[in-house]
């Protein structure tokens, strides 16, 4: 019987990439256990054949017994990753490598008796990964490539030698996907080599699940940081270059920067169910905090009020143009504005809709109530609202007033970034 219990003891610990419970995929060994018979098959799988692009990692890390193939003789090598999967992948390439730098803790969903749960402690007393609130894990959760990268860059205890942004928009074209959290350990990682993207080396794909191919490239390159391993030849490994001092350098303008506009008339006169296209003008340089230029005042912020609910509308910037004609696409957006003013029949116009520009719904409705139709064609806005203003104004004819949102830009419309922007300081 103990004999048997120590079989299926060995067993758990060698199915650790399985996919659900009845995908059994091996677990990572640790480095003192010997060679399993899934190891004799780290030249051979079917489905890493000669010339895929992260066979020398899968074949290394095999033959040091951190990755085993499936018992049907594949590795599935696009096969995601979780958390306790990786756990167990750290435990096996750094249990006895490197110290301990906190005390254990335990996790609500990681109960004594889970196959991963020396793993998970191992990998959380190292420094590679930590929980969430509450004392969470999420063993079973698939962890993305980005989480990969930080766990190892954190674990390591490395640090970026160049600014985080430089290092992140010098290298990948999507840098700006990077999650807050993860550029600095990300940018560290870059500088070390650890990054391995296939097929583009300058394609991150930051929040994409890891596969096992990925995450053996990611482990391989790591231990080649810490020179324990020789240098394996590739094309996907992403390298940041140093530019030389005296260009222009790619800054992150961060999602929740103010952008101050302004407009050529006073106030914008809207119904609060139209959607109306305006083009705003930043009435102030975005700089960096040394003064440096990152987006010059006069830009063009081309977007469209739209309904924003309860009588309210709200801008959405959708694109930026510099004067100097560089266009970018732009997410910002202003807060729900809710100043309203009521037209009633018979009112004088003259004083109100001074320096204004109406959107189309708001100019039949203000004729339909007050009989004035000689608003001029010149301050009107071009409004989603179909079927002409003849047929708008015949919408509202009847009515003794007509409640309308009055937008003043020189006194509440800054914009608010909703993502990160790159844009180059001059």
């Amino acid at each position: 019987m103990a004999l048997i219990k120590r079989w299926k003891a060995t067993t758990a610990l060698l199915l650790t990439l399985g996919m659900n419970a009845t995908t059994l995929a091996p677990l990572v060994a640790a480095p003192f256990v010997m060679p399993q018979p899934a190891a004799a098959q780290a030249f051979s799988f079917p489905d890493v054949p000669s010339g895929y692009w992260a066979k020398e990692y899968i074949d290394a890390l095999v033959a040091r017994n951190v990755l085993a193939g499936f018992p049907d003789g594949t590795f599935r090598p696009d096969a995601p990753v979780t958390r306790a999967q990786f756990s167990s992948m750290l435990q096996a390439v750094y249990r006895g490598n490197k110290p301990t730098v906190r005390n254990a803790i335990g996790f609500r969903d990681v109960p004594s008796n889970h196959w991963a749960s020396q793993s998970i402690r191992t990998a959380y007393e190292l420094g590679f990964l930590s929980g969430y609130p509450d004392s969470i894990f999420l063993p079973e959760q698939n962890i993305p490539r980005e989480q990969v990268l930080v766990a190892l860059a954190n674990g390591l205890n490395y640090r970026a030698n160049n600014p985080v942004d430089q290092v992140i928009s010098g290298t990948f074209n999507d840098g700006y996907a990077i999650s807050d959290f993860a550029r600095p350990a990300i940018a560290a990682a870059t500088e070390k080599r650890m990054v391995v993207n296939y097929p583009s080396p300058s394609t991150l794909n930051p929040g994409r699940n890891a596969t096992r191919a990925e995450v053996a490239a990611f482990l391989y390159q790591a231990l080649l940081s810490e020179g324990r391993v020789g240098a394996i030849p590739s094309a996907y490994v992403a390298s940041y270059q140093q530019q030389p001092g005296g260009g222009m350098t790619d800054y992150r303008i961060a999602a929740g920067t103010s952008l101050p506009v302004t407009y050529e008339r006073d106030q914008i006169v809207l119904m609060p169910d139209e959607t109306v296209p305006v083009t705003f003008r930043l009435s102030a340089n975005i700089t960096t905090p040394d003064g440096r230029v990152l987006i010059p005042a006069g830009s063009q912020v081309s977007g469209e009020f739209r309904p924003a609910g309860e009588g309210r509308t709200q801008f959405v910037a959708q694109t930026l143009v510099e004067p100097n004609g560089t266009q970018r696409t732009l997410s910002a957006r202003s807060a729900a504005l809710a100043t309203t003013d009521t037209i009633r029949e018979g009112a004088n116009l003259s004083r109100f809709l001074k320096n204004t520009a109406i959107g189309t719904a708001a100019g039949a409705a203000i004729a339909a109530v007050t009989g004035d139709r000689v608003i001029a064609t010149e301050d009107l806005l071009i409004g989603a609202a179909g079927g002409g203003v003849l047929s708008l104004i015949q919408r509202f004819l009847g009515r003794n007033s007509v409640d309308v949102v009055v937008v003043q830009p020189a006194t509440g419309l800054d914009l608010t970034l909703d993502r990160d922007l790159m844009v180059a300081a001059r």
